[in-house]
C-alpha cells in the first residue's frame, strides 16, 4: 500500500478526533457529546451529503456507468447478506445470523461520508450518483436478512409481514433524509444551492470531526465488552469487510472507469450498518442480540475501514485502473 495514502489518512483531523474519543474512554474521562447534539450532527451530515449529491446528479447525464453502479449496489445488498448468513450460522442463532448478515449487506453512511472527505483530501473526483447508490443499499439487505430468518425458522409464530419490514426500512429516518435531500438537491438550481453553501459545504468538515469524536467515544465504550464474546466475531468483523472491499475494487474495473466511484463502491461493500439495520431489527428480530451485531459494525468494522480500509481500497483501485 502507498505509504503516503496511509499517512494522509491517519493525520486527517477528523480521524484524529475519532482516536481522541477512544483515548478519552480509556482514560475514564467524562468527555461526551450530548445525545441531542450527536443526533443533530448525524442528521446534518446526511442532509448535507444528500443535497450535494443531488446537485452533482442534476449536472450529470444518465450514463451507462451510473446505471451499472446503481444495479451493482443493489446486487451487493442482496448477495452479501446471503453468503454471510450461512457463514454466521456455524456459530450463531438464526436471529443473530440474520441481523449480522443484514448489517454487513447494508452500508454505513458515516463511513461513506468519511470516505468522501478522504477523496477530497486526495483530490480525487467522484460522481454525485454514488449518494443514490448508498441510499438504495439500505433496504434490500434488511429484506434479505428477514427473509432468511423466516425461511430458516419455519416455526416462527410472530413473523412480521415483509411489506411492513420494507416500509419500515424505507421510512427509517436516515434513509428518508438522505433520499429526500438528494431529491431536494436535484431540484434546486445552482443559484439556490449557492445560497445555503455556507451551511451544506463550508462547515461540513468541522461537524464531521465532532461526530467522529462522538463515534470514538461510543466505540471505546463498546469494544471492551465486545472482545469478551470471542475471536469469531472480531475476525468476521475484519475479514468479511476486507474481502468484500477488495473483491469489489477488482470487479468494478470491468464496468466503471472513475477511480473515485470504484473506491466508493468498495467502501460501501466493506462497510456495515449500525444505524438503519439495528433500528429495523429491534422491530423484526427482537431475539437478536444488539450487544453482538452493533459492536461488530461500530467498534470493529467502522474503525478498521476509516483507518486502514480507506487508503487500502484507494490504492487498489489506482493500481488496477
Amino acid at each position: 500500500m502507498d505509504l503516503h495514502l496511509l499517512i494522509d489518512n491517519l493525520t486527517n483531523p477528523a480521524l484524529l478526533f475519532f482516536f481522541l474519543g477512544i483515548i478519552a474512554v480509556r482514560l475514564k474521562s467524562d468527555l461526551e457529546i450530548p445525545g441531542n447534539s450527536s443526533k443533530f450532527i448525524s442528521l446534518y451530515l446526511l442532509l448535507s451529503i444528500g443535497f450535494k449529491g443531488g446537485q452533482e446528479l442534476s449536472h450529470s447525464e444518465l450514463t451507462l456507468e451510473i446505471i451499472w453502479s446503481l444495479v451493482f449496489g443493489v446486487v451487493l445488498a442482496l448477495v452479501v447478506p446471503i453468503y454471510t448468513f450461512f457463514i454466521l450460522r456455524r456459530k450463531y442463532s438464526i436471529e443473530n445470523s440474520g441481523a449480522i448478515a443484514a448489517s454487513y449487506g447494508s452500508v454505513s453512511a458515516v463511513t461513506f461520508v468519511t470516505a468522501l472527505s478522504f477523496l477530497e483530501m486526495e483530490q480525487v473526483s467522484f460522481g454525485g450518483h454514488m449518494v443514490a447508490v448508498m441510499a438504495i443499499m439500505e433496504a434490500p439487505s434488511i429484506m434479505i436478512g428477514v427473509l432468511l430468518m423466516s425461511i430458516m425458522n419455519k416455526n416462527a409464530k410472530d413473523a412480521i409481514p415483509l411489506g411492513k419490514v420494507l416500509k419500515h426500512a424505507l421510512t427509517n429516518g436516515s434513509v428518508l433524509l438522505i433520499m429526500g435531500s438528494l431529491v431536494v438537491g436535484f431540484l434546486a438550481s445552482e443559484q439556490q444551492a449557492a445560497g445555503i453553501k455556507p451551511f451544506t459545504t463550508d462547515i461540513f468538515k468541522g461537524f464531521l470531526a465532532v461526530f467522529l469524536l462522538d463515534m470514538g467515544i461510543t466505540s471505546g465504550k463498546k469494544i471492551s465488552s465486545f472482545l469478551k464474546k470471542g475471536w469469531f466475531a472480531v475476525l468476521f468483523s475484519i475479514v468479511i469487510p476486507l474481502f468484500n472491499g477488495i473483491l469489489v475494487a477488482l470487479i468494478s474495473t470491468t464496468f466503471i472507469e472513475s477511480i473515485g466511484n470504484r473506491f466508493l463502491l468498495a467502501i460501501l461493500a466493506a462497510s456495515a450498518s449500525y444505524i438503519a439495520v439495528p433500528a429495523a431489527m429491534r422491530l423484526v428480530a427482537p431475539k437478536a442480540n444488539p450487544g453482538l451485531y452493533v459492536p461488530m459494525a461500530l467498534a470493529v468494522t467502522f474503525p478498521f475501514n476509516i483507518t486502514i480500509g480507506l487508503p487500502l481500497y484507494l490504492y487498489l483501485v489506482q493500481i488496477f485502473n
